[in-house]
């Protein structure tokens, strides 16, 4: 498990297609930084491209994205899929969009600007003005004072007639760099912008088109104070944390066991997540597979075994870049300790987190009245639970009787039970008679353990049965909130 993480920690790929000159030149400076580097920083350097129909000005001010912004996307995902564990792009006009494409993907992508300001800061921590070479979109995109805004420097661009005539004709025009010219013309032409933006007091010239760095070199040869963007950048891979990159935290939720109880945990969570506008609730993604072999069944009748669909369906969501997974069926929980060693991210236990909330919030109850199906109760998992939760000591657990068990499993899976989409208040009164039989032997709170019975009823603290007040509890309700506290940034940074 070491060897493959320290592999997978040492994974970079970059990302071609989107200016071929740069994009080689930063993929061979990387590979030079890659070969240098100390034993335990070695890293392994991926390159990928596809076709990308560029347009011929693509840094024009008012060039169009849209298919750059997909094709970026593009190319993550198939890192995503070679296991890269960082992304250089080569291209700063594809970071004006970079926290769209960030959010959606869970593979990191080095933050370039960020890299340079990192290095100027260090090595020239005394500036003032910066000359920046980058074309007009980003420009006027603003890229660069999105970094630079809160130093004490002063950003200076070339003059207009400079920016059209020499810099952006140096690596756009037919003898520009981008065509492959990289001597003549566009050094001369290259060279007038830097002295352009000397001439206005700056002391160090950035270029940000990766374009220019290829020949940073030959501009340098003539007296000009530039960086080499490119070699910082895949320097900058040396150094980089993954936690450095923030996204979107996602719950995986395997659905369809069953379908209405999945629609009613994901309600939950959205009932129980506190937001002001559709961007502040929290990002799912749901394996609903209804054909998932029935829990119980297996568990009491030698039915089929649902381990292999259930661990699919985990393994499809932890593919989809989920954070944690939520699997809204108590019965299903009784293959959970079978499959959890083999995934990467965890599994919330329902169970525990019914327990916790019992212990918490109830702990001057003593007797727990259990609703489940019978495989659920046969397979002891709630009883389990309490011993794993050290709970068992100072809660007894109570099931009902095989005639009231009887009444459960109609209430459930019957012609017109909540499987079968029946909900009214026949089937209401049926559950309310088994409450009643565990209330009158001695239970002082009621788990619904099973997901379709809260379609029933709701969770009510001081649910009133023959006069008597007893808490009934959702454990659906009690796992959405869970996993909406999970997933604030607050809890996030705690774990």
């Amino acid at each position: 498990m070491k060897v493959e993480q320290i592999q997978r920690a040492m994974s970079v790929g970059v990302i071609g297609g989107l200016g071929a000159i740069g994009s080689a030149d930063l993929y061979a400076k990387m590979t030079k930084v890659a070969a240098k580097a100390a034993p335990q920083e070695r890293i392994k350097v991926q390159f990928g491209q596809q076709a990308f129909d560029d347009i011929d000005m693509a840094g024009a001010e008012n060039a169009q994205t849209n298919a750059r912004k997909l094709y970026v996307f593009d190319m993550l995902r198939e890192f995503e899929e070679r296991k890269s564990s960082a992304v250089l792009l080569p291209c700063f006009i594809s970071h004006t969009f970079l926290d769209e494409v960030q959010a959606e993907i869970s593979i990191p992508v080095i933050d370039m600007v960020a890299a340079i300001r990192r290095h100027l800061a260090q090595r020239l921590p005394k500036l003032q003005k910066i000359g920046i070479l980058t074309s007009s979109y980003v420009r006027k995109k603003g890229l660069f004072e999105k970094y630079f805004g809160e130093d004490e420097v002063q950003l200076l661009y070339p003059a207009a007639a400079i920016q059209h005539a020499c810099l952006m004709r140096a690596v756009y025009g037919t003898t520009g760099i981008k065509n492959g010219y990289l001597d003549g013309e566009s050094i001369d032409l290259l060279y007038r912008a830097c002295r352009d933006l000397l001439d206005q007091g700056a002391q160090v010239i950035v270029p940000g088109m990766t374009e220019i760095s290829t020949v940073a070199e030959a501009l340098s040869a003539r007296g000009i104070p530039i960086i080499d963007t490119n070699q910082i950048y895949a320097e900058s891979a040396l150094s980089f944390k993954a936690e450095q990159i923030g996204r979107s935290f996602k719950i995986g939720v395997v659905g369809g066991v069953g379908p209405a109880a999945t629609v009613d945990f994901i309600e939950k969570v959205i009932k129980n997540t506190p937001a002001a506008r559709d961007q502040d609730h929290i990002k799912l993604v749901v394996e609903h597979n209804p054909k998932i072999p029935d829990r119980t069944e297996n568990l009491i009748a030698e039915g089929a075994d649902p381990t292999v669909a259930i661990y699919a369906a985990c393994k499809r969501l932890e593919n989809d870049n989920a954070d944690m997974i939520a699997i809204p069926c108590n019965t299903a929980h009784a293959f959970v300790e079978r499959i959890q060693a083999y995934l990467s991210i965890p599994i919330v236990n329902m169970l525990s987190e019914t327990v916790n909330y019992i212990a918490q919030r109830h702990g001057d109850k003593s007797c727990i009245g259990l609703l489940a199906t019978s495989g659920t109760i046969a397979s002891r998992v709630y009883q389990q639970t309490l011993d794993q939760n050290g709970a068992r000591g100072k809660f007894s657990m109570i099931v009902p009787d095989a005639e009231h068990q009887a009444v459960v499993m109609d209430v459930i899976y019957g012609a017109q039970g909540v499987k079968a989409g029946v909900i009214n208040d026949e089937v209401r009164a049926k559950l309310r008679r088994a409450i009643a039989y565990l209330v009158a032997n001695g239970a002082d709170v009621i788990v619904l353990g099973c997901t379709e019975l809260p379609l029933l009823i709701a969770q009510d603290e001081k649910f009133d049965i023959g006069g008597k007040q007893v808490p009934v509890l959702d454990p659906t309700e009690i796992l959405a909130r869970k996993c909406v506290a999970l997933a604030s940034p607050v809890a996030r940074k705690a774990v």
